[in-house]
């Protein structure tokens, strides 16, 4: 037999194991426990609120851009690894090249092509979420210590517009700007939790946070003591909560139920037991939690920490 003939006769049995090899992989690739329910979501929980799905399409594009990247170079790989085989070209140490201008300004140009496009989309949608509303529905301040977090609801929960108590000194640690946007009159309730608490209904650890469904919500983060992490799971976002530095964001929830939150950085020994609730409730049922905290006497405001600023005027 010609050696030709010897050679597309020892390809054959490769070129039939490649396919099954192929599947064989994607197979192992995908068997993650997921369900194909589970898929375009990529293992991230539901989103529950209007911004949310933003954060989770951003996350599905750069896993498909890393997939695409990722097949690309096992399929070179794998080329490579069978074209240039030792048994079929019978060469024991292959020509070395080097210097190749084309192929060196090929990896270095796409990637930073790559880490551009990633860069812009991220960079884009990072601005929409932090993007502020001039006249937000509800201003919470969510304040966060070791090891538990605490909310200030800067509402007007009497309706009477003569009782604001935004004065208070356990707010002066928060900016004066970013108090514009809480209602005239608004005298506020509070909840203060601690590691022991649970969630009447569900058990879960930690105080509950309750919102309204429908309605946007402005969260300022404050902390009394080192730097936390305000991360409620189906949100798909959280921000930090740094002592000195007072961050605000805002949310509109979408569904209603009762949604796990926690500290997201590792802020001391205790870090894992800063759980909490967020309870979703329709506007009517969250103005009744409002009032049932007022009769139970937990009016005004706990320290809020903060900034350390002097409010204007003063």
């Amino acid at each position: 037999m010609s050696p030709n003939g010897s050679d597309r006769s020892s390809r054959r049995p490769m070129r039939r194991k490649l396919p099954q090899a192929l599947a064989a992989g994607l197979v192992l690739a995908t068997a993650t426990g997921c369900t194909y329910k589970d898929f375009p979501r990529l293992g991230m929980p539901t989103p529950v609120t209007e911004e949310a799905p933003r954060i989770l399409s951003l996350w599905q594009g750069s896993w498909a851009a890393a997939l695409a990247v990722g097949v690309l170079v096992w399929g070179l790989i794998l080329w490579c690894v069978i074209v240039y085989r030792r048994t079929r070209t019978k060469v024991e140490v292959p020509p070395q090249t080097r210097y190749n201008m084309p192929i060196e300004a090929l990896y270095t140009v796409v990637p930073l092509i790559i880490i551009s496009v990633l860069f812009y989309f991220t960079a884009r949608d990072e601005s929409k979420l932090l993007e502020l509303s001039e006249k937000p529905d509800h201003v919470i301040n969510v304040v966060g210590y070791q090891w538990s977090w605490g909310f200030n609801y800067l509402e007007d929960v009497d309706g009477d517009t003569s009782t604001s108590n935004m004065d208070a000194d356990e707010l002066s640690g928060i900016p004066a700007d970013m108090l514009e946007a809480v209602p005239e009159g608004a005298e506020g309730v509070y909840t203060v939790g601690t590691p022991g608490d649970r969630n009447p209904q569900t058990g879960n650890p930690g105080p509950t946070l309750w919102l309204p469904k429908g309605e946007k919500v402005r969260f300022i983060l404050t902390s009394r003591d080192v730097i936390h992490s305000f991360w409620v799971v189906p949100f798909l976002f959280k921000q930090d909560v740094i002592p000195g530095h007072t961050n605000q964001f805002e949310v509109t929830p979408e569904k209603e139920g009762t949604f796990l939150g926690k500290c997201a950085e590792l802020c001391g020994v205790d870090h894992a037991r800063m759980l909490f609730n967020v309870k979703v409730v329709s506007p009517e049922r969250y103005q009744q939690h409002l009032e049932e905290l007022a009769e139970k006497g937990q009016t005004g405001y706990i320290p809020a920490g903060g900034a350390r600023q002097e409010r204007e005027g003063q």
